[in-house]
């Protein structure tokens, strides 16, 4: 399995103030990783520094073969393309059914709309939403939000998936299918998988790495 991600002597943080210090860790291709610590542990600040919204203050972080120090905006729209990214508030768009909040990456991609919805189609099917694909977000419960928020990450078949606390207030039978989800990517997909979260799941069906954080510094966890 080649190397995805590479983080050697990394800082990231706000306003040149780091949360995360000297950090050396590696993701491979196909890796199914959960990412935890406590609250405020820095969880949040290594999913969004993977995608460039949270800058890196010192060292070098690689990811997909291109270094997030100092990277251009087109370069990181490039990478963002082959990244699906599931938000804790879910940010789906309010005045658009699920339907078409799905379909959206595929859309940006450039594919034609038969061929976005009919995709978009098998996936509210799976995650249980196939009969609520002309609702809006705000008639859906949370936990329905965040499977429509997985299947529209999923779509357009990323290199790799970071979700931040996906099941985080969810109820079982949510939870349950957010992670079947995640596993299907992985297994059917070969989609590499980052998870935060408080903890990992106590029933879990599928060989995965966790990388722990605590006072600023990473340390994998076997």
């Amino acid at each position: 399995m080649g190397v995805l991600v590479e983080a050697k002597s990394l800082y990231v943080g706000y306003k040149n103030e780091p949360i995360i210090r000297n950090a050396n860790f590696k993701i491979y291709t196909k890796d199914f990783v959960f990412l935890t610590g406590v609250s405020g542990s820095g969880k949040t600040t290594i999913i969004k520094s993977l995608y460039g919204e949270v800058p890196v203050l010192k060292g070098s972080l690689n990811v997909g073969g291109i270094e997030l120090n100092k990277i251009r905006k087109s370069k990181l729209s490039y990478l963002r393309k082959y990244l699906g990214v599931v938000f804790q508030d879910y940010k789906l768009i309010p005045e658009w059914t699920i339907l078409k909040n799905v379909m959206l990456p595929m859309l940006i991609a450039g594919i034609d709309k038969k061929t976005a919805e009919e995709e978009a189609m098998k996936l509210l099917n799976k995650v249980k939403l196939s009969h609520k694909l002309d609702k809006f977000p705000a008639e859906l419960s949370g936990g329905e939000q965040q499977r429509a928020a997985i299947a529209r990450a999923i779509i357009h078949d990323p290199v790799m998936i970071l979700a931040d606390e996906p099941i985080s207030g969810l109820d079982e039978y949510s939870a349950n299918l957010v992670m079947e989800l995640f596993i299907m990517a992985n297994r059917e997909k070969d989609i590499t998988i980052m998870i935060a979260s408080h903890s990992l799941p106590q029933t879990f069906n599928i060989n995965y790495r966790q990388i722990h954080l605590e006072k600023g510094q990473v340390y994998e966890l076997s």
